[in-house]
């Protein structure tokens, strides 16, 4: 067995299939894109659903790649197994239509044994297969898998309901009876079974049918291979480490967090080993999120990094650690991974800026989850059953980070006991909600066979706006494929074309096809991609159409140069973005139609008007630069090399177009593009707003649009100045102002009128004092306009000291109001205003609370109002 480390390990495995002709797919964001089933990258696989569901064809059918992934649905057993991780890496190898089932389990048996590669003892290697699965069983036997080595198991078949599945085969290392968790004669001792002897590294799927939505399952078009081995997994085998966490891929964050304690080791005791586990786990995760452009919040991905981060600091304070410390693990992070993930260490800065500011809202936030633990302790302890309700520890728990084991620590130190039935129930609802929220994410959909095989190449030729003479080569009506198309909806596609199908944000062109001799033939409504890049034409067909003639395809220009400016406009706008904002300033999503831009990023915080002001500046300057936009076409390495943004990995083929703004902007893009910068003409920034956790949008205006917006503000901006009876632009603010000041003073005068024949109704309402018990009470339906008459009324009664209790009430335009204030006499018997107004707030449709002096509530049911002032009455005297 060779001994490895992970970065040696990582790059050995990718080399083996290299030379086995698969094409090496760089690791993906953790972001998905164009799937807004999945919340995060869960595995190798979920990168290659476009090539498994047949809606791209793959330039090479054999695929391997390290894909960095998160899966938090087991967060809570992270530390505590010896496996659980929420960032792991996964080794995988893909075939796309290509080999099969002899040819995967050949290489696994190769890459494992032989003496070049990881050279493992085949006597400590087991495999599991599917019963009915006999070609599998009998592969592993040629292959050397001693015959009792191999497990026939019923579950060993792949299927997540509706989409491609199959019998998979599962590859266990032997870690030796010593270090296993059940004794030898238990059930579970066998490779598949619940154990820790016998550890899974690596699966084997073989996708050879689609389950239908009716249950059935037929044979798919084209068999797949989806692998799957857990880096984090094996490198325990090759490093000798009995768990994850031993590796080198793992250790030097534990050390560093070490030396953060007073004095505390990893393996001194379970408890602060756990401990340091959940930190190395943790801090990994959110630095490779936020690199790829998650931000904390209270939703989505967001929430799942804001607990990764909570969780990490509370179990550094059980650690003895104070204050933020996370954030200074991060360049350990980027140490660690460097060789094959540059970007934690690109982004370190920026990254730990992220962690630390979260870290110190959390302290905040802890400290008054800590207040409310220190309430709930002091209610149980006056109970009889001395028990935190449940729901109390879930609302710690979701709203504030507590882990439900620090309650429960804290709750056991003070005597007191948890409804834990009562908490699992909140969590189980919990899941629930999450899981119907995730839906289906695994689902790949099912291959159109029709559109995979079509074979015909199509060239899209970039500058041109009529193609002459363009071959139809295929024409699909209903999924099938016909000679010709008359009198309905078809797809069309050509041998060359100069429509540009949907891609990068930028809309189809629409246009018409004529045929030779004039006659319009058919309306283009949308252009796509075929599964093997062909350009898709979507036509209302007006004449017939026969497949192998020549047509001619004439695009709508002013569409496409309202597109070309909308374009390049994005590119300036992204970089101008990363100009003010910083460099780690991520593009979330694009959309560019003619009429405007719509640009998605990452952020903190909205923008200020100031930073949106330099933005647009710095476009306008470019602008009017009249700049060159420069178009290469090269290969992805060169590309990078040329300084072009790869906005999202691994959708570039062999060849790409790297669109260059002189040093300013320089990204690959296979969108249409102005030739100079001042064709756009004007660019004007209308909106930014918030679109979710961490993401805001701007959008924006270019050419003939820009100049409609600006003119239409301008009329509005004349509007206004003859309405204030402004003679000069300059001068409306001023006019304003003084319109505002003089509204203020008005107000001012109508509020102190207000107040003073408040002061005269007062004199009236407080003669009115009743005896209730020992209190002394002023209750009354009062004529004013709303709650804060009666705030008013309240401040007065105090001054005046005229009762131990004043209940006011008032209705005005169909709603009540009430508020309720205490004397001294009163709370010292123990009543509280806020108790007193939610008991009687229903009585007039509405709720309310307050202080122990003072409450206030307001109801849609005024009709309702002498009863809940009798209700406060009734109730002062039970007291």
């Amino acid at each position: 067995m060779k001994k490895l480390t992970s970065s040696e390990f990582r790059q050995l495995f990718l080399d083996f299939f290299k030379e086995h002709d698969h094409m090496v797919l760089p690791s993906q964001s953790l972001i998905p894109q164009d799937d807004p089933t999945l919340l995060w990258i869960n595995s190798g696989v979920a990168t290659m659903k476009k090539y498994f569901d047949g809606s791209v064809v793959p330039k090479n059918h054999r695929i391997t790649s390290s894909q960095k992934s998160i899966r938090t649905n087991d967060i809570e057993n992270v530390g505590k197994t010896a496996r659980h991780q929420t960032f792991f890496e996964m080794l995988g190898n893909f075939s796309v239509g290509d080999y099969f089932k002899k040819e995967a389990v050949t290489w696994a048996w190769e890459f494992l044994t032989s003496p070049k590669w990881l050279a493992l003892d085949k006597e400590k290697l087991y495999c599991t297969v599917y019963p009915k699965d006999t070609e599998t069983y009998q592969i592993w036997l040629e292959v050397g898998m001693p015959e009792d080595h191999i497990v026939k198991l019923e579950e060993n078949f792949w299927d997540i309901g509706e989409g491609p599945c199959g019998p998979d085969s599962e590859i266990f290392y032997d870690r030796g009876q010593e270090n296993n968790d059940v004794a030898e004669d238990d059930p579970e001792n066998f490779p598949g079974g619940e154990n820790a002897r016998y550890l899974e590294i690596w699966n084997i799927v073989f996708s050879q049918y689609n389950h239908l939505a009716n249950g059935k399952y037929v044979d798919q078009p084209h068999k797949n291979i989806d692998t799957g081995m857990g880096l984090e997994r094996v490198l325990s085998i090759l490093q000798d480490a009995p768990t994850n966490f031993e590796t080198d891929l793992f250790m030097p964050l534990i050390h560093e967090t070490e030396k953060m304690t007073s004095g505390k080791q990893y393996g001194a005791n379970e408890a602060d080993t756990v401990a340091f586990k959940i930190i190395a786990d943790h801090v990994r995760t959110v630095s490779f999120a936020i690199a790829d452009g998650a931000l904390p919040s209270n939703t989505g991905r967001g929430y799942v990094l804001r607990r990764l981060i909570r969780r990490g600091d509370l179990n550094g304070q059980r650690l003895g650690i104070t204050g933020s410390f996370l954030y200074k693990l991060v360049p350990i992070v980027g140490q660690i991974m460097a060789s094959h993930y540059p970007e934690v260490t690109e982004q370190q800065d920026f990254i730990a800026k992220v962690i630390k500011n979260e870290e110190e809202r959390f302290q905040l936030t802890l400290a008054s989850g800590l207040n409310l633990l220190d309430e709930l302790i002091a209610q149980a302890q006056q109970t009889g059953d001395q028990t935190i309700a449940g729901k109390d520890v879930f609302k710690l728990f979701d709203t504030y980070g507590f882990p439900y084991e620090l309650t429960f620590e804290t709750a056991q130190d003070a005597g007191l006991k948890i409804n834990k039935a009562e908490f699992d129930a909140e969590m189980k609802a919990q899941k629930k909600r999450a899981r119907e929220a995730r839906g289906n994410l695994q689902s790949m959909g099912v291959q159109d066979e029709t559109l995979m095989n079509l074979k015909d190449k199509s060239e899209f030729e970039y500058g041109v706006y009529e193609e002459k003479h363009a071959r139809l080569v295929d024409i699909i009506v209903n999924d099938q494929l016909v000679d010709q198309a008359e009198g309905e909806q078809a797809t069309l596609i050509f041998d060359k074309t100069p429509f540009y199908a949907e891609r990068g944000g930028q809309v189809a062109d629409h246009g018409d096809i004529f045929n030779q001799a004039g006659e319009l033939v058919a309306k283009v409504t949308d252009v796509q991609h075929a599964p093997q890049d062909q350009n898709m034409h979507f036509v209302d067909v007006v004449l017939p159409l026969t497949k192998g003639a020549e047509y001619v395809l004439k695009i709508d220009r002013k569409r496409r140069e309202g597109l070309r400016h909308s374009h390049t406009a994005t590119h300036l706008l992204h970089a101008a973005l990363r100009s003010v904002l910083g460099e780690h300033t991520h593009q979330a999503g694009s959309l560019v139609e003619p009429d405007f831009l719509r640009f998605d990023f990452t952020a903190i915080e909205p923008m200020t008007d100031q930073e949106l002001k330099s933005v647009e500046e710095l476009v306008n300057q470019k602008i009017w630069s009249a700049i060159e936009v420069k178009t290469t076409i090269t290969d992805p390495e060169n590309g990078k090399k040329m300084g072009a943004l790869a906005l999202f990995d691994g959708k570039y083929g062999d060849q790409v177009r790297v669109v260059e703004i002189s040093d300013f902007s320089t990204e690959f893009c296979g969108g249409t593009h102005c030739s100079n910068t001042n064709q756009i003409g004007i660019f004007k920034i209308t909106s930014e707003s918030a679109i979710g956790a961490g993401l805001r949008r701007i959008e924006a205006v270019v050419s003939q649009k820009a100049y409609d917006y600006l003119a239409s503000r301008s009329d509005l901006l004349d509007q206004i100045q003859a309405e204030v009876k402004s003679t000069k632009p300059e001068d409306i603010i001023d006019k304003v102002d003084s319109l505002e000041k003089d509204l203020h003073d008005s107000q001012k005068q109508v509020e102190e009128l207000n107040r003073q024949v408040n002061q005269i109704k007062a004199g009236s309402i407080f003669d009115d004092v009743k005896q209730v018990g020992s209190l002394s009470v002023i209750a009354q339906k009062v004529d004013v306009n709303g709650m804060n008459d009666l705030r008013d009324l309240v401040d007065t009664w105090k001054s005046a000291a005229k009762s131990d209790v004043l209940v006011l009430a008032a209705a005005k335009a169909g709603k009540a109001n009430m508020i309720i204030g205490l004397g001294q006499k009163a709370r010292d018997q123990g009543l509280k205003a806020g108790d007193l107004i939610k008991q009687v707030a229903p009585l007039f449709g509405g709720g309310g609370g307050g202080r122990p002096d003072l409450a206030q509530a307001g109801g849609k049911k005024p009709e309702g109002i002498t009863a809940a002032i009798a209700a406060v009455v009734t109730a002062l005297s039970a007291n």
